[in-house]
């Protein structure tokens, strides 16, 4: 089956700077992908790595690959590739093959309600406050996201401090250190956070190759794997504990797809700041997850996105918008 490839880029701010112990995020660029067969059969996809040098990389190997192409030869290739680009191939040819959203599985699913991901420390409370008022009005238990590793630790463990005192029962709430931490720094919040019913998972502590260190974690308190699970794709097999899957980073989803159908247990779905056309994705997985043994809030970040055409769920209307 011969396939024609076209390819769009897109740029977009998000409404407000998002602060890690890695840096700031503010700006995210990529390009999206249509795929067509010769018997007019089309797919969607989007490629938007974080790393400058990984989307070089995936524009380069798109020339490669051709603006025409066959099936089989993208088939081939996809596990090699990078995993943005596995993912923008992988989604236009499950697209094509009505995986979701098409004729064999109905319509596209709707995403669950989010956790909440905390501003800088200046609004963090009150945010939490607004939630929670919102939350007894609306009758949900509310999940909040706070990322740490970025001030003093004497500065946020205070902070910590005041998060739980004002946290409902049946709140939750996520630490996300971004790999920031020691061994020293990350048994201290540990055992700070070890007799806390309100705290979920504390994600990524250390650094994305200290898997020993993260073992020893997870013997204490539930430890979710973020960066690691890019950095050894194999943890997607071994990891026992929590998994944050990002699907437009991680490579071909139908491969998430098809562990969330057969109701894996453990796995959070995140975005990474994605056109509409991801968002399809990230959205669908995080509804089955729901439907899992697990179910748990997703991470979508929606008060961070702009309100334009780009963000549509429609993928023509966002491919003219880019």
């Amino acid at each position: 089956m011969e396939v024609n490839i076209q390819s769009k880029p897109f740029s977009f701010q998000l409404i407000k700077k998002l602060k890690t112990s890695q840096g700031f995020l503010k700006f995210r660029r990529g390009f999206l992908l249509r795929l067509e067969t010769s018997s007019g059969q089309s797919g969607w996809g989007e490629v938007s790595p974080f790393q400058p040098n990984e989307l070089r990389e995936c524009k380069e190997l798109l020339t490669l690959i051709g603006k025409k192409t066959s099936r089989s030869n993208l088939e081939s290739q996809i596990s090699q590739l990078p995993g943005s680009l596995a993912f923008g191939i992988g989604a236009a040819l499950a697209e094509i093959d009505h995986f979701n959203g098409g004729k064999a599985k109905g319509n596209w699913l709707k995403a669950p309600r989010s956790a909440v991901l905390l501003p800088d420390p200046e609004k963090l409370l009150d945010v939490i406050h607004s939630t929670i008022s919102k939350s007894q009005k609306e009758d949900y238990a509310p999940t909040f996201k706070w990322k740490v590793g970025i001030r003093s630790n004497s500065e946020e463990q205070e902070l910590l401090n005041e998060i739980l005192s004002c946290l409902p029962s049946n709140a939750k709430l996520r630490l996300d250190a971004n790999g920031a931490w020691n061994r020293k720094t990350a048994y201290q919040w540990v055992n700070s956070l070890i007799n806390q019913p309100s705290v979920e998972w504390l994600e990524q502590p250390l650094p994305t190759l200290d898997i020993e260190g993260l073992l020893k974690l997870s013997q204490k308190i539930p430890i979710a794997l973020d960066e690691s699970l890019t950095t050894d794709k194999s943890l997607i097999k071994s990891w026992k504990s929590w998994q944050v899957r990002r699907p437009i980073l991680e490579g071909d989803p139908r491969k998430l797809l098809q562990e969330l159908e057969a109701r894996s247990s453990h796995k959070m779905l995140s975005t990474s700041f994605e056109t509409g056309i991801g968002q399809r994705w990230v959205h669908h997985l995080s509804a089955l997850q729901q439907q899992g043994p697990t179910p748990t809030a997703p991470g979508l970040a929606e008060d961070w996105f702009p309100d334009n055409d780009l963000f549509s769920s429609n993928p023509i209307t966002v491919w003219e918008a880019a």
